[in-house]
């Protein structure tokens, strides 16, 4: 008999004599409990809030108490929040975990996701099987079939005029919407951004696609993180690049046009002013997620983090006046509010605080990954105007220390930020 065989048999007859002398030895009352006298089954166990109990409670949640301003009366919006973007803490939230459709904000878990696949000087031809699946009515920048376009145009084209017809040809060379939906999904479950579920890389209406203000604000957090990132969602203008055509002289020329970010708290609209400290992130509207909106702001030394979506109120611009109006208030009320959660760090980063050790770095673009390095503030080479403000953060979450363990600050800050930029 092998010696596999022979070990399997002698733990099996050693498990049998153990139960057969606890069966003979035990009272008859444990030997063979009734059903009246059995333990209940065990309650299922209680999966916490990510961020704290009471974001998953209904309703609005904040901590008003002597000192502290009111919220604005006019908010209509189905869910929001407002967080301090270096901290973590949320100072207030409604309904922060209701799952909603996203529309475009949806485009900055796209963005987080495959920024870092490509330097911006890549180059690709589109081919028309690349623009294939953008969804009808979609908002498009103008790409063309079989005209080669630089990454960097492509990610203006994204961010500015939030172009279902870029994110598809990024999509196209990231290997296909397929795949690009599925690595979107697994960096929402990295980032704890669980109520966030992507069907479309663009935002488009589909079903089961849905997120959450929560969920939107760590996506824009991680988001921020990036170099890039930051340089696009503050950009207000940009040329981009036309179609090929012959000139009057019978020369085939390319001219560029003028591209506006519809951001409308950063490039401003007839009712509604550039907010004073803006610094993107992104805006979105169809017609079965309404306007969305999540954007980060400085005044005063404080970072703030604001979502909206979904205002009842079908006013013009009600997302970006509910949004102004919710900065107002967390600018007033940050150091003088007690928060009702926080922004949680990603599922790798809290590893590594729990466990320590040399951890690797989560790897954003713009960082070394080796330590907290500041990264200038964005540039706008290649004929984009970043007026707006761009953040400084620092390139790595993670702190090397003089023991050889990583220290994270358990609320993954955004140090370092850039003052605005006065606009020309």
């Amino acid at each position: 008999m092998p010696a596999t065989e022979k070990t399997v048999r002698r733990s099996l007859l050693v498990a049998s004599a153990v139960l057969l002398s606890t069966a003979l030895t035990a009272p008859a009352a444990l030997a063979a409990p009734s059903p009246a006298t059995s333990p209940p089954a065990a309650p299922p166990a209680h999966t916490p809030v990510v961020g704290g109990e009471r974001l998953g409670k209904p309703g609005t949640q904040v901590n008003l108490a002597a000192g502290v301003p009111v919220l604005p009366k006019e908010l209509s919006a189905r869910s929001w929040i407002v967080a301090d973007a270096e901290t973590g803490d949320v100072l207030a939230a409604h309904d922060a975990h209701r799952p909603l459709a996203p529309a475009s904000t949806l485009k900055m878990l796209f963005a987080d996701t495959l920024l870092p696949k490509w330097p911006r000087t890549t180059t690709h031809r589109v081919e028309p099987s690349d623009l294939a699946g953008v969804g009808a009515g979609s908002s498009m920048v103008g790409v063309k079939e079989n005209e080669t376009y630089s990454v960097h145009d492509l990610w203006l084209g994204v961010f500015l005029r939030s172009g279902n017809d870029a994110v598809h040809v990024l999509a196209a060379m990231n290997g296909g919407v397929d795949k690009t939906v599925d690595e979107m999904n697994a960096h929402a479950e990295e980032l704890q951004a669980l109520d966030t579920h992507a069907v479309s890389p663009d935002g488009y209406d589909a079903p089961g696609q849905v997120s959450s203000a929560y969920d939107l604000t760590l996506i824009a957090r991680s988001g921020l993180q990036k170099k890039d990132f930051r340089e696009y969602c503050s950009t207000v203008r940009a040329q981009f690049p036309g179609e090929t055509k012959k000139n009057k002289k019978g020369k085939r020329v390319r001219e560029s046009f003028e591209i506006q970010n519809t951001n409308r708290l950063l490039s401003g609209d007839y009712d509604v002013p550039v907010y004073q400290g803006i610094a993107g992130v992104k805006n979105g509207n169809t017609t079965h997620a309404g306007a969305t909106f999540t954007g980060v702001a400085e005044r005063d030394g404080k970072v703030l983090l604001v979502t909206v979506m979904n205002p009842k109120k079908k006013e013009s611009n009600e997302v970006y006046k509910e949004t102004a109006r919710l900065f107002d208030w967390g600018f007033a009320a940050a150091g003088k509010v007690e928060p009702v959660g926080e922004l949680v760090p990603p599922k790798s980063v809290a590893d590594a605080t729990a466990a320590p050790g040399p951890s690797a770095s989560p790897g954003q673009a713009g960082g070394t990954g080796t330590g907290a390095q500041p990264v200038a503030s964005a540039h706008t080479g290649g004929g984009a105007d970043g007026m707006g403000v761009a953040l400084g953060i620092t390139g790595g979450v993670l702190v090397l220390l003089a023991g050889g363990a990583f220290l994270v600050n358990r609320r993954w800050p955004l140090p370092d930020l850039v003052r605005r930029r006065p606009r020309p």
